[in-house]
């Protein structure tokens, strides 16, 4: 299948995030946003487990993939914020890795050393995921546990932090 097709399978995986962050927005049953978020956790495995098995990877979704993840917790969390189901020191923790590879993302773009350097989905930053998406489900489910995993999404994300500036560094020595 030729590199640029923007509409395969694993794409429209991605994409379906999207729908499932607006809804997650009007559905205010916590038994539907449970669902969504179990949907998105779903389809953010499947859409790369079926890329690497179709032979499907595109630069399209090498960028729709980690930006549906984004958008789809961005917009959990600002519900649960928004809704007082989270604090706003808990708000910040559970994005801080996202906001830090977005701000890394637009560095690399804007420095020319720096934009030849190639993203991709590194360990650390799969890990903060997961434990993302699981903190949004003991907000709904276990609230009283949501205290003891945002210290551990604190942690996640710092690793993934340097973990991901690191890689960046080494990929401009090299290049």
């Amino acid at each position: 299948m030729p590199s640029n097709v923007f509409f395969s399978l694993p794409n429209m995986m991605s994409m379906s995030r999207l729908v499932l962050a607006a809804a997650f927005v009007v559905l205010p049953s916590s038994t539907a946003r449970l669902f969504l978020i179990l949907a998105a956790s779903l389809t953010d495995y499947l859409d790369g487990w079926l890329a690497r098995r179709q032979h499907t990877q595109t630069k399209w979704g090498a960028l729709l993939d980690p930006l549906a993840d984004r958008m789809f917790v961005f917009t959990a969390v600002c519900v649960f914020l928004f809704g007082g189901m989270i604090t706003t020191t808990e708000y910040f923790v559970l994005i801080s890795r996202d906001l830090a590879t977005a701000v890394g993302f637009l560095v690399a773009r804007s420095v020319p050393a720096l934009r030849p350097a190639i993203f991709r989905a590194r360990l650390a930053g799969k890990i903060v995921t997961v434990l993302q998406l699981m903190t949004l489900i003991a907000v709904l489910r276990l609230p009283e546990l949501v205290p003891r995993f945002i210290p551990v999404v604190a942690v996640a994300s710092a690793w993934s932090i340097a973990d991901y500036t690191l890689a960046l560094w080494r990929q401009r020595r090299t290049s």
